[in-house]
């Protein structure tokens, strides 16, 4: 099989967080607590962790977000560096850091909550982009912003639609590519005449529809799960790099699901990750 090129430049835009993660046997119901936990601080948000990913993957990266000036935004930015992403247009801003408060069990299984902080003062006055550098974006960040960064962006453009909020129909239709999973999709039905919608179902898989019609549909390869915080940020990662770089439907989605089920092996918001190629089915 002929080797594909490699996957090109890639800027990120959204949240960039510090992870506060606690440890425990069980998730906690309502009003209860639950002792004995392993409390652990690690670098986090959408944003952040897709940048970081796709670096690791290969892709030559730059991430675009709002820290604070503080020892959590120190933290965060170093990770990212050491991840190999570019970060001379992460912005430092008088807001705190943005903060994930999450409980993991032991199946892997996790309860979120988000500070967003410093990522509401994100500003795109003097962003540039290239126009062969693809551009993701998701909804942790306002919502003016995504669509600032969509109608300046002059190549290809992509969201992790997620969290689920309403979306205006030209952010939709300037997408090339929207992921979400499947309680977003139902959440967002006006996502369905989206030009290219993946759907992905945890454990189950992925799919992909184009224009409303489902093209292609692969399973996630079975493996013990540890942490699932950051596998749809690096299923985000490897499909916009996958799809950018000329794989098939069905391609693309096999190599994002096997980085995907690669990433709830490794307990951090930002996993190991091998080279992109190395996730292909040849």
């Amino acid at each position: 099989m002929t080797k594909k090129p490699m996957a090109p430049a890639l800027c990120v835009v959204g949240s960039i967080n510090l992870d506060i993660i606690a440890t425990t046997e069980r998730l906690p119901g309502p009003g209860e607590t639950v002792g004995g936990g392993v409390l652990s601080h690690q670098p986090g948000g959408k944003g952040g962790n897709q940048a970081a990913a796709a670096a690791r993957l290969g892709a030559q990266v730059r991430m675009i977000g709002a820290i604070g000036s503080d020892e959590g935004g120190d933290r965060v930015l170093a990770a990212m560096a050491a991840a190999g992403v570019q970060t001379e247009s992460v912005q430092r801003v008088s807001a705190a850091t943005g903060t994930a408060l999450i409980v993991v069990d032991e199946d892997g299984q996790n309860q979120i909550a988000v500070c967003p902080g410093a990522n509401d003062a994100l500003d795109l006055t003097e962003a540039e982009f290239g126009s062969d550098e693809a551009v993701l974006c998701q909804l942790e960040i306002s919502l003016e912003v995504v669509l600032e960064a969509a109608r300046r962006a002059p190549g290809f453009f992509a969201i992790n639609a997620s969290p689920s909020q309403p979306i205006p129909a030209e952010l939709r239709d300037r997408c090339d590519l929207v992921i979400v999973n499947e309680t977003e999709a139902e959440q967002m039905p006006e996502l369905a005449s989206a030009k290219v919608l993946v759907i992905t179902y945890g454990s189950k898989g992925a799919s992909l529809l184009r224009q409303g019609r489902e093209v292609a549909s692969v399973p996630s390869p079975k493996v013990e799960v540890v942490n699932t915080i950051g596998a749809g940020d690096a299923f985000c990662a490897a499909m916009v790099l996958a799809l950018n770089s000329g794989e098939s439907d069905e391609d693309a989605l096999r190599i994002a699901c096997a980085v995907g089920a690669d990433a709830v092996t490794d307990a951090a918001s930002q996993p190991r990750l091998g080279p992109l190629s190395g996730y292909r089915q040849d």
